[in-house]
Order: C-alpha cells, then structure tokens, then sequence
C-alpha cells in the first residue's frame, strides 16, 4: 500500500476462518503500530493518534471481533482475539515486529499477544487495563436493538450516548449500535480474571499508561504492574478511562516519547532496555 496521509486512512479488510476483520491503514511509511480498542469502540478511536505520529509511523488500527465492521465471531475469548490480531500481523507482513498499543480489552489483548507470539511483538502500550480484571457491562443490555431515529437511539442510550456516537449506525431496519450489547457483555465476562501469567511473559519494552481518575486500573495496581515487569515504564495522566480520548494531545505526546526513544535503538537491543521506575 502507499503513504497516505493519516487524514485519509485507508479501509481494508482480510478474512481469517472465514469471518471478516476490517481495519483503517494509515499508509504512512514508518514502522508498524498495530492499535487495539476497547469494548464499544472500533478502529477509528485511534485515527487521532495516526494524525499524529504520522509520516513515521503507520498505524494500523482493527475493528476487533464483533465490533464496527468485522463480523460476529462465534466466541470473544481471548485466543480468538489473540488470534485476530496476529493473524493481522502476518497479513501486513512488515519487515519487523510490531509495536503493538490496546486499549481496556484491547490492552489485554495485546499483552496476551506479546506473550503468545512474542516474534509478532517489538514493544507494547497497554492503556488504563490491569493484570487482574473485575469488571461488569450487564448496563448495556437495556440499550435497544434497533430505534426508528438517531436521536430515538441516543435518547434511549441516556448517559452513555455520548461515548457511543462513533458506533451509531443506520440499518435498513432502523439506527442502531456497530456490536450487539449481548457480545460485549459476554466479551467483559471472558475478559474477567487473572492475567499476571500473561502479563509477566514476554519481555519487551513496555509503556504502561493509567487515567489517574480511572475507575478501572487503580494507582496501586498499576505500580505493582510496573514493578513487577522489566523494561516496564509506568506514565499517569489526569484523565479517566479512555485517556486517547480525553487529553489526545498528552496521550500522543507519551506514546511518541516512548517510540522515539525505542526507535533509537538497534533491534538487537529492544529486549535489553534497561527498567525504569514509574513516571508522571
């Protein structure tokens, strides 16, 4: 594929066990960021961040398993998103590993990948996710399948439409949701538990980033993570949750400060950087 600026991503898709992945290409021609979201989200939650790494790197951000314009799988365990996004991996066929940012489940994700296909994986990002994940999304259950209107739909989303307009879609049927609630429901219930094992397998560099309002990653689990990780850097920003989202411009800027320092160094030595100790 040739650059194209990042404002101008590219649609592509492959197949893999005869399901659909869709995923936006930024074209750039730098190395390979591969760019995982969360439940609700899709591929172009990131398209600000591809804004702003671009010309040097190309981000490559996937609609993961049963979110935006993939298919429906017939599970959402976590081998079959593992199994998604190397299956990307090799598909784009760069010329090295990929360094490899998720957010929430995508953030789990790609630690499981890095652990699981360590050849796949040059470094990790893992945004606001833990080693050790409780959480519950039965809310979502009450959303409507279908609404004769946009502002039908939103109307019944109440306060969580506006963290969901990116998924608002129209169907022939009516407006809708780009996932079925029942999915991700069933996605957070396999995502449960603990993924130390995982966490601790690989041995990569590794930028850990935590919203320090965050309900989900707490200040102390994440130190522990980052204690307990060589090569792990630990950044806190003042934000919730969804920190690309709140404050892009600081999320950008830790992610690009990362990169360039592990663009600096020779690939012979990205599994020798030297731990750090958390940082604000």
């Amino acid at each position: 594929m040739s650059a194209t600026p990042a404002s101008e991503q590219v649609r592509a898709a492959l197949r893999v066990s005869g399901r659909r992945l869709s995923y936006l290409d930024s074209g750039a021609p730098g190395p390979l960021l591969l760019a995982l979201h969360g439940h609700f989200a899709e591929a172009r939650t990131f398209t600000p961040l591809a804004r702003r790494l671009a010309p040097h790197w190309r981000v490559v951000a996937l609609d993961q398993r049963g979110h935006g314009r993939s298919d429906r799988p017939p599970d959402f365990s976590r081998e079959g998103y593992v199994e998604d996004a190397a299956a990307l991996l090799r598909h784009l066929g760069g010329p090295g590993p990929a360094v490899v940012l998720g957010h929430s489940l995508g953030g789990v994700n790609a630690y499981h990948l890095a652990f699981r296909h360590p050849r796949l994986v040059r470094a990790l990002i893992v945004e606001d996710i833990g080693a050790e994940v409780d959480g519950d999304l039965s809310f979502c259950l009450t959303w409507p399948h279908r609404a004769p209107t946009r502002a039908a739909l939103l109307e019944a989303l109440g306060g969580s439409a506006p963290h969901l307009t990116d998924a608002v879609r129209e169907y022939a049927d009516g407006w809708g949701l780009a996932f079925r609630p029942q999915d991700m429901a069933a996605s957070q219930r396999g995502l449960n538990g603990d993924h130390w094992r995982a966490w601790l397998g690989s041995d990569c560099p590794a930028l850990l980033l935590r919203g320090t309002r965050s309900a989900v990653l707490s200040a102390g689990h994440a130190r522990a993570m980052a204690a307990a990780r060589p090569r792990t850097r630990l950044v806190e920003l003042p934000t919730g949750h969804t920190v690309h989202a709140t404050d892009p411009e600081r999320f950008a800027a830790a992610v690009r400060t990362f990169l360039t320092f592990l663009d600096g160094l020779p690939p012979q030595t990205h599994n020798r950087l030297p731990p750090a100790g958390p940082a604000r």
